[in-house]
């Protein structure tokens, strides 16, 4: 979250990416940093330490949310 927001501060274009266990935690530190409107995206929960051929899988079915955050973060 907190390489999100300082990306977007600097105004370009962010996307956090955020486990589902760590969701709340996300919205705390999005609201607490002042940026409660981030863009972010789901993933499940664990992602880290998962296959390679898991993170592709996850990587594919994420990539149309990530594109779709992108694009409404710049109207």
């Amino acid at each position: 979250m907190r390489d999100g927001i300082n990306i977007a501060k600097l105004g370009i274009p962010a996307v956090s990416l955020v486990t589902e266990e760590f969701w709340p935690q996300g919205d705390f530190v999005a609201e607490s940093l002042g940026m409660p409107e981030i863009p972010r995206v789901q993933l499940p929960h664990p992602i880290a330490g998962t296959s390679t051929q898991n993170i592709k899988q996850v990587a594919a079915e994420i990539a149309p949310a990530v594109i779709k955050a992108l694009e409404a973060n710049n109207d």
